[in-house]
C-alpha cells in the first residue's frame, strides 16, 4: 500500500467531504478491471441499504432500541458507504454508466432480498448479521492492504471502521436475544453455515453479472466470468486476506470457552487455507 495514505486522516466520524476525490490517482486503478468490478459491486450492495433496512425493521418491529439504531445509524452509514464508493468508481472509471447498471441490478436483486429470507429467530438473525459484517469488514481490510491508490486506502479504512462498529452492535443485540430465546451454540452454528453457503449466490453475483453485461453489451454473460473474478480475488486473499480476524469474528457468537477457542480457531484457519485459499 502507498505510504502517502498517511497524508489523509481517517476516522470513524467521517463524511463524504473528507474523501479527496480530486486527488484520486486514476492511473493506479484504471487498468485493473477486476478492481472496478469489485468496487462497483460493493457500491451497488451498500447503496441498497434501504431495502435491507426495511426488511430488518419489519422483522424486529417492537424492539425500539434496534429499530432506532437501524434507522438512525446503520442505514445512513451503509448508504454513505454506497455513495462514497459510487463516487470513487465514477472518479476512476467515468465512462461507466453507474445509474443505468444499478437500475438493472436492483430490478433483479430486489426479487431475492425478501423478509422471509431472514433468520428463523431474532437471535439467529443477529448472528447472521454478525457474519455478514465480518465479511464486509475483512473485505475492506484486504482492499486497504493491497491498494496502491491512497484515496482508496483512506476510503476503505473509514468503511472498515464503520463495519466493525456495526458488528459490535449486532453482536450486542445477539447476546440479548440469545439469552431471551435460550439459543444454543448448535443452532448458531447451523445458521452461520447456512449463511456462508448463501453468500456465493447473492448480491455480489448479481452485481457482477450486470456490470459485465454493461461493459460487454455484445457478449453473453456466463458463470465462468464470475468464477474467474472469484478466483482472482481468492489468489489475492492467500496473502492479504485477514483470515484470523475473519475466523475469530465469525466464531464469536458460538461462545466458545478460552481453551476450545484456542484449539478451534487455528484448525478452522488451516482448513480454510486448504479448501479455499
Amino acid at each position: 500500500m502507498d505510504n502517502s495514505i498517511a497524508s489523509f486522516p481517517h476516522h470513524r466520524d467521517w463524511s463524504l467531504e473528507d474523501i479527496p476525490y480530486a486527488s484520486v490517482r486514476a492511473d493506479r486503478v484504471r487498468t485493473d478491471r477486476k478492481l472496478f468490478y469489485l468496487l462497483a459491486a460493493a457500491s451497488f450492495v451498500e447503496i441498497t441499504s434501504d431495502l435491507y433496512t426495511r426488511n430488518l425493521i419489519d422483522y424486529f418491529q417492537g424492539d425500539t432500541e434496534v429499530e432506532e439504531w437501524l434507522k438512525g445509524v446503520w442505514q445512513p452509514q451503509e448508504l454513505r458507504h454506497g455513495v462514497a464508493l459510487k463516487r470513487y468508481v465514477q472518479s476512476g472509471w467515468p465512462e461507466f454508466n453507474w445509474e443505468q447498471c444499478y437500475r438493472h441490478f436492483t430490478e433483479e436483486f430486489s426479487q431475492f432480498c425478501k423478509l422471509e429470507k431472514l433468520g428463523p429467530t431474532r437471535a439467529l438473525e443477529m448472528a447472521s448479521r454478525c457474519f455478514v459484517e465480518t465479511g464486509t469488514a475483512t473485505l475492506y481490510t484486504m482492499i486497504q492492504r493491497v491498494t496502491r491508490e491512497p484515496v482508496l486506502g483512506l476510503l476503505t479504512a473509514n468503511i472498515r471502521a464503520d463495519e466493525i462498529s456495526h458488528y459490535k452492535h449486532f453482536y450486542h443485540y445477539f447476546l440479548r436475544y440469545r439469552d431471551q430465546e435460550h439459543t444454543g451454540s448448535w443452532e448458531v452454528l447451523r445458521v452461520l453455515w447456512s449463511r456462508s453457503a448463501m453468500i456465493e449466490n447473492e448480491d455480489a453475483y448479481y452485481a457482477f453479472k450486470h456490470e459485465f453485461e454493461a461493459c460487454h453489451p455484445n457478449v453473453s454473460f456466463h458463470d465462468d466470468e464470475y468464477e474467474a473474478f472469484r478466483r482472482h480475488y481468492l489468489n489475492i486473499a492467500k496473502h492479504d486476506y485477514p483470515l484470523a480476524m475473519a475466523v475469530k469474528m465469525s466464531l464469536k457468537p458460538l461462545a466458545l470457552n478460552r481453551t476450545l477457542s484456542h484449539t478451534t480457531v487455528p484448525l478452522v484457519i488451516a482448513a480454510l487455507k486448504v479448501f479455499y485459499l
